[in-house]
């Protein structure tokens, strides 16, 4: 009884709860009705209102931490996270929920190689070996052949590019949050969905919304539960589990999210397609559970992935739920 009733216990449940829920998205995006921009800006708007109220109700505006450089940095975490959820929920229309998840799940192979690009973070010659891996696990599970590139519809080649670009910006998302300390992560993610209200107001179709009747129940959840519930859940996790156990739990999501787009839809990856999932997800866990890299000055090691839909939690894992101290796999899904 007294493992079961363990910190770690708990995190486990509410991170499986958490992963659980996302993997359930996709049902919510499609089931809406609505176009991605409308999706979107109905997430953030709900999703301010359940974030922005937990805040007020545990005392987070308290001591917030938050600078005009520290807002700055949430903010562009923000239009990244905001822009990349887009992209996903159009890829979701152009391949399919379970393709389009694996795919967007490459996630933190871009975090490796951006942190390289843009911040001289150290790319060692194992890094890049599973990174390659990874590669061919995502070109099995794309299912892309010659003739995607060479006929006239190029739909589902679309929905592919547009699933990795998402991975990216999210990629893009982490590495700035990361750089956010002493804040916490409840914060970082409301202000990320309040910078996506008036970034997708003008390009919001309010006019295509009448008559959307009980649709409204799909879009009211997805910031209620997927934005407000979720995160909630998702920042007490982090604080209680090890990066292992995270980066495993981690991908109870895209596996939910396949089973759910074969129940409802009936749509299921091919065998040929299937063989690249195990090659993304050893790859993945090889990179994010890779001792850190031992430097002159104190590093954060890198946490494990979360769900690809979160606005990035990466700085989840270090910020516990009775304490703001510096913090950063959360990443930040989704």
């Amino acid at each position: 009884m007294a493992y079961e009733s363990s910190p770690e216990h708990k995190g486990t449940v509410q991170l499986t709860a958490a992963m659980v829920l996302s993997g359930t998205l996709g049902i919510f995006v499609v089931e809406s009705g609505a176009s991605p921009f409308n999706v979107v800006f109905f997430r953030v708007l709900f999703g301010a209102v359940a974030l922005g109220g937990y805040a007020l109700a545990r005392g987070y505006f308290h001591d917030h931490g938050l600078t005009p450089r520290k807002l700055g940095l949430a903010a562009l975490g923000g239009v990244f996270i905001v822009f990349n959820w887009v992209l996903l929920f159009q890829s979701y229309e152009n391949t399919s929920i379970s393709v389009a998840t694996v795919v967007y799940h490459t996630q933190p192979f871009y975090v490796v190689l951006l942190g390289a690009l843009l911040f001289r973070e150290r790319l060692t010659a194992a890094k890049v070996g599973w990174v390659l891996v990874a590669f061919i696990g995502l070109i099995l599970v794309s299912g892309i052949g010659p003739g995607d590139f060479t006929g006239s519809d190029t739909t589902y080649l679309l929905g592919i590019g547009q699933a990795l670009l998402a991975a990216v910006l999210y990629g893009l998302s982490t590495l700035v949050t990361k750089r956010i300390t002493g804040v916490r992560p409840h914060l970082i993610a409301l202000v990320q969905v309040l910078i996506g209200i008036p970034l997708l107001l003008p390009l919001a179709d309010f006019g295509a919304m009448r008559g959307t009747g009980a649709d409204w129940g799909w879009l009211v959840g997805l910031g209620l539960i997927h934005t407000g519930l979720m995160y909630v859940l998702l920042y007490s996790a982090y604080a209680k589990l090890p990066t292992a156990k995270i980066a495993v739990l981690a991908f109870t999501y895209p596996a939910v999210a396949m089973v759910a787009d074969w129940a409802v839809y009936g749509h299921h990856i091919g065998l040929v397609q299937a063989l690249g999932v195990p090659l993304i997800v050893l790859a993945s866990l090889r990179v994010t559970l890779a001792k850190p890299v031992q430097v002159t000055t104190p590093t954060t090691p890198t946490p494990a992935p979360a769900p690809a839909a979160s606005p990035a939690p990466r700085t989840a894992a270090h910020v516990p739920e009775a304490a703001s101290r510096p913090a950063t796999p959360a990443e930040s899904e989704g």
